[in-house]
C-alpha cells in the first residue's frame, strides 16, 4: 500500500468517526444562497390549487342561468315582433277601410243623380195613371233601389219641419214668415243622404228666418 493511499482511507476513517458521510459534507459546502432560492412545496401547492379553483370557477357558468337569460332574449324579440305585426294589421285594415268607404262614397254619389230622377219621374205621374202597370214597375224599382241603399248604410235626411243644421242642411233661400218658427226648414229641393253617419250630400234647403 502506498503512502497516498494509506493517506486518503485515514482521512476517510477520520470523517466516519466525526459522524459526516460525504454527502452530508457536500451539502454542507453547497452554497446557500442555492438552497434559499428554492421554494417551499407546501406553498407552491396551495398557492396552484387556489389559482386552479378560481380559474374554474370563471370558467365554468351555470347552465341554467345562460338558457333562462336565452330564453328571456328570445321572449323579447318575439314580442316586439308580434306588437310591430299587431300595428301593421290594425294599420293595413284601417287603411283598407278607408279606401272601402272612399270607394264606396264615390259610387253612391253617382247612384243619388239615378234616385232623383225615378223620384222626379215617380212625382210627376197623375194620380189616375198610379195604378199603370209600368209605373208600379218603376216604383218597385226604385224601392229596392232604396232598400239596397239603406241595407249598405245609406240613409236619407231629414229636412222639412226640422231645425236647421248646417252639418245636416244647405240653406239655399230663406223667407220670412212669422207662422214658422226661426230656423226651420220649410221646404227641401234636393234630397240629402248620409254614409254610416257621414254626409254624402247635403240637403238643399229653405229656411223661414
Amino acid at each position: 500500500m502506498t503512502e497516498e493511499t494509506k493517506a486518503v482511507l485515514e482521512e476517510e476513517m477520520e470523517k466516519k468517526e466525526d459522524g459526516e458521510s460525504p454527502a452530508e459534507e457536500t451539502l454542507k459546502n453547497e452554497p446557500e444562497t442555492d438552497r434559499q432560492g428554492e421554494p417551499e412545496a407546501g406553498q407552491d401547492g396551495t398557492e396552484a390549487k387556489e389559482t386552479e379553483t378560481a380559474e374554474a370557477g370563471a370558467a365554468e357558468k351555470d347552465p341554467l342561468a345562460e338558457v333562462q337569460a336565452k330564453a328571456a332574449e328570445l321572449t323579447d324579440r318575439v314580442q316586439r315582433q308580434m306588437a310591430e305585426f299587431e300595428n301593421f294589421r290594425k294599420r293595413t285594415e284601417k287603411e283598407k277601410a278607408a279606401m272601402f268607404d272612399m270607394g264606396s262614397r264615390n259610387v253612391i254619389e253617382k247612384i243619388l243623380p239615378v234616385i232623383d230622377n225615378f223620384e222626379r219621374g215617380l212625382g210627376s205621374v197623375p194620380a189616375e195613371a198610379k195604378e199603370d202597370p209600368f209605373v208600379v214597375g218603376m216604383d218597385k224599382v226604385y224601392k229596392q233601389l232604396m232598400k239596397t241603399l239603406e241595407d249598405l248604410g245609406v240613409k236619407a235626411i231629414e229636412a222639412k219641419g226640422q231645425p236647421f243644421n248646417p252639418e245636416l242642411h244647405n240653406a239655399v233661400m230663406h223667407i220670412e214668415d212669422d207662422a214658422i218658427d226661426e230656423n226651420i226648414v220649410v221646404e227641401e229641393f234636393q234630397k240629402g243622404y248620409t254614409y254610416h253617419d257621414s254626409v254624402v250630400r247635403y240637403s238643399m234647403v229653405k229656411v223661414a228666418n
